[in-house]
């Protein structure tokens, strides 16, 4: 009995026979009684090796011993046409149905982010209505041990020059003395470093908003030389909840803020004045409320659309529809501050900030301080004496409150991986421990 071994790729078939005589029907095609040695080695995409390789529209094969067709599905045949030559031709194969195209490995890929993202971010939003810490108003002070330490610092008289005397043992001291706080003409930022840490590219958008500054430089009332101040950083710690320190904040000097956090509905917490609020574009309060009690803002650059924006505020021509949309966040065309009321950060507050933190990470390279770290080595700057409140990162208790204004959990922190927060911790311990500042929340 004559066996013919056919092995169908789509429309080409690869006719693979071992010490097999041909019947005589395929006359024409390999000729009567060719005998066809070795067998077709079978790739992936379609069939090589020594077999006779022909191409059919249809076939129809018969045994011919018993007349009964080896392809029943075939009807009839049509004509063959012969492969002129032995070569090596390569099919798609039915193995592709047991791969995924790229638009669906792209779909899936991006379904597998999105849910990875969810499973950490969604948690983190719910409502802490649920959470006992949080389930009630605090009408009483969470903590009267440190409300009561700090009645007693504001009822000592200020100490001149105290942060700089607590500062200079720590072996990080060096490079947190003699900082420029504000960008102004005869002391001007790195070119050799892109922002936040340096201008870097950006000359030509840092001199347009100089010449819309009046006073870009420090102020007299932040100026050393005057009588002795004390400085207050507000953090947006979840810790800031509850603590009823806002009478005492409002007694400080100079009170600094970060980017949105709000005053107006929080005065019992954080106070009800600021006098320098520190923001880039995408986090300046939208609420003009915010500015009624607010002396000055100052502009952290982190890339130089920040500064024409700047510009725009100040000389109140808003900026093109083109330039907003290389904002990650829709930002505010108008601050209601006169123009003597901004300033530029120094970058080297950010660069010196980062170099410091260095020393506590375990990754070496340029770091990119929060604006919280940033704030408290800018007030060692101009104050005398330094107290923080709302700072400290409880990644202990991931249902933990992150902000004291909103709701969103702790372990919303895990998502960012651009600031080293345990990095930051260790070094204001350090400041803490050495008694350069003082941690009224107790947080740290």
């Amino acid at each position: 009995m004559t066996t013919l071994v056919c092995r169908v790729y789509n429309r080409v078939f690869c006719i693979a026979c071992v010490s097999t005589k041909v019947p005589d029907s395929y006359t024409g095609l390999l000729g009567t009684g060719n005998v066809v040695h070795g067998c077709s080695r079978l790739y992936q995409a379609g069939c090589t090796g020594t077999g006779a390789m022909v191409t059919l529209n249809r076939l129809s094969v018969e045994d011919p011993d018993d007349g009964s067709p080896l392809l029943p599905e075939a009807a009839e045949a049509a004509i063959p046409t012969p492969v002129s030559h032995w070569k090596r031709v390569v099919t798609k194969t039915d193995s592709r149905e047991f791969f995924l195209s790229r638009n669906e490995n792209l779909a899936l890929s991006l379904v597998l982010l999105i849910g990875g993202y969810s499973a950490v971010l969604i948690p983190a939003y719910f409502h802490l209505d649920q959470v006992a810490t949080f389930s009630d108003d605090y009408k009483h002070p969470k903590d009267l041990a440190l409300l009561n330490q700090s009645a007693a610092l504001l009822s000592d008289p200020c100490q001149p020059r105290w942060c700089l005397n607590h500062l200079k043992p720590l072996s990080c001291s060096a490079g947190l003395l003699d900082i420029p706080v504000f960008v102004q003409q005869d002391r001007p930022a790195s070119w050799d470093l892109s922002p936040p840490l340096g201008l870097q590219g950006s000359e030509e958008h840092l001199a347009l908003a100089l010449s819309s500054l009046p006073e870009p430089g420090l102020p007299p009332s932040l100026r050393r030389e005057g009588s002795c101040r004390r400085c207050m950083v507000v953090g947006n710690g979840g810790v800031l909840y509850g603590s009823h320190l806002g009478s005492h904040i409002d007694q400080y000097d100079i009170i600094i803020r970060l980017n949105n956090a709000p005053v107006p509905g929080f005065e019992r917490d954080a106070g009800s004045r600021t006098t320098i609020r520190l923001i880039y574009p995408e986090g300046a309060p939208h609420s003009q409320n915010e500015y009624k009690k607010t002396t000055m803002v100052a502009l952290v650059v982190f890339k130089s659309l920040d500064l024409d924006w700047l510009t725009s505020v100040i000389t109140k021509q808003p900026l093109s529809l083109w330039s907003k949309m290389w904002f990650w966040r829709e930002v505010v065309d108008d601050i209601p501050l006169r123009p003597e009321n901004f300033r530029i950060l120094h970058p080297e507050i950010i660069h010196k900030t980062g170099q410091v933190l260095q020393k506590y990470a375990l990754k070496q390279g340029n770091m990119v301080p929060t604006l919280g770290a940033s704030a408290v080595v800018m007030a060692l700057q101009i104050c005398d004496q330094v107290s923080l409140a709302g700072f400290g990162y409880d990644m202990q208790h991931p249902e933990a409150r992150l902000h004291y204004y909103e709701t969103i959990r702790m372990d919303a922190m895990k998502a960012q991986v651009v600031h080293d927060v345990n990095a930051e911790k260790l070094f204001l311990r350090d400041l803490v421990a050495a008694g350069a500042v003082t941690d009224l929340t107790g947080a740290l």
